[in-house]
């Protein structure tokens, strides 16, 4: 599954230390705009989790099925002996949510600014793509005082 990078804007409603995602004073509070603070920080993780090839980071912002999924894609590049470097520019709106807010649905344009495949031996740039802007649907699901991503699809162009 091709995924997007984040907007590193933090957000007011959920503080971000950058080292270790949402600075925690205790759980985050389940309302919407929690959930789209999750999903922007679990974008910076991925990014980060493909340009070092460690996806040690993503389970303190997501959970399985796309985990999983994720962490054996990272397996597989690593194996290849690339890395990936991307950029993408987000614009998260909430599409739904359940009463409780223990599940919100996230719709994303995410546009790539441009995604670069690297030699993870000499570090040379092998490869670049741009290509341009994708709809993203995130279901983030409330689980121990905050919000994870466990499932993702990349639709159509936007």
């Amino acid at each position: 599954m091709a995924s997007s990078s984040p907007d590193t804007t933090p957000q007011p409603d959920a503080p971000t230390d950058t080292a270790n995602g949402p600075t925690s004073g205790g759980p985050l509070p389940r309302t919407p705009q929690s959930a789209l603070a999750a999903y922007r920080e679990y974008q910076r993780i991925y990014e980060q989790a493909y340009e070092t090839n460690d996806p040690s980071g993503l389970g303190a912002v997501a959970m399985d099925p796309l985990l999983s999924s994720i962490d054996k894609n990272i397996a597989k590049i690593t194996r290849q002996g690339v890395f990936w470097r991307f950029h993408n520019v987000l614009n998260p709106q909430v599409q739904g949510r359940s009463k409780d807010d223990s599940i919100v649905v996230i719709l994303d344009c995410v546009r790539t600014l441009g995604s670069y495949r690297f030699s993870a031996k000499t570090g040379k740039r092998l490869a670049s793509f741009h290509d341009g802007s994708h709809l993203y649907q995130a279901i983030m699901r409330y689980a121990d005082g905050t919000y994870k991503i466990s499932d993702a699809t990349e639709g159509r162009k936007c």
